[in-house]
């Protein structure tokens, strides 16, 4: 099982040789705006490293929402996220399941993820896999209650989409992490990547505060079985730097050989 982290995206090999780490995840662009990812002078180092590349799309895009002006720049940027990843051998696009607003029809939501991939495969599919994740918050959300992630499947289960599996996000939002492995595929069949992060805050909280391992309110053992059961690549976004992730690395890999 291979494990690693979420970098600083000016040298990943780098960070990814610092932490012992066989998986990196970085952003391309800014998170919390809406440039197109640029050119990267080291995309030929990265497409034949050894190590095991994921992208996170920006924290701004919402495929789901009924607002034209968010949601299809959300999808021309999701589009253009896609295309640059594949440049690096990047082996899947991580995104946020999204949300609509209150009084929203959530029947308009899902369908609005479903024209997103019917558009894709119209192309020839997306350049890189596209991983939706769980989200932590929102009562309206497309991925947080595991209710809606099967209305959202319903939607977008005929296309080739993975899914990503954080835990704090699932601790966070009000889903037991006991037998969410087989939860999850009897909703999606698959789980491509773990993101395994311990929480800050308690169960149904709503809030997305990452912690290391043995710091929060998640048990370690509990993580690690999480991830064992899943058996995918593992990405810790857990803070404290080089040291903080490079010790939860470790705890990773000490917890699944026992």
């Amino acid at each position: 099982m291979r494990i690693g982290a979420h970098v600083d995206e000016i040298d990943p090999l780098a960070e990814a040789a610092a932490r012992d780490a066989e998986v990196v995840q970085f952003f391309l662009a800014d998170p919390q705006g809406w440039k197109t990812p640029a050119k990267r002078d080291d995309a030929e180092l990265l497409r034949t490293a050894e190590i095991d590349i994921f992208v996170h799309a920006p924290y701004v895009l919402n495929l789901a929402t009924l607002n034209n002006k968010i949601r299809m720049p959300s999808r021309k940027l999701l589009f253009a996220h896609a295309d640059a990843a594949a440049t690096i051998g990047a082996r899947g696009l991580i995104v946020h399941g999204g949300h609509i607003n209150k009084g929203d029809d959530p029947a308009t939501g899902y369908d609005n993820w479903r024209k997103v991939f019917a558009q894709a495969a119209e192309a020839g599919g997306f350049a890189t896999p596209i991983l939706i994740e769980n989200t932590a918050g929102g009562d309206f959300a497309c991925a947080r209650r595991f209710d809606a992630l099967a209305r959202l499947w319903d939607a977008i289960g005929s296309f080739d989409v993975g899914f990503c599996l954080d835990t704090c996000h699932a601790h966070a939002g009000g889903e037991d992490l006991i037998d969410i492995v087989d939860r999850v595929k009897a909703i999606t069949g698959r789980i491509d990547l773990v993101h395994a992060n311990d929480s800050k805050d308690p169960f149904d909280s709503g809030r997305d505060r990452h912690d290391n391992f043995g710091q929060g309110l998640i048990d370690p053992k509990l993580i690690t079985e999480v991830v064992r059961a899943a058996g995918a690549p593992v990405v810790v976004e857990t803070p404290g730097g080089v040291a903080g992730q490079r010790a939860d690395i470790s705890m990773l890999r000490e917890g699944l050989a026992l």
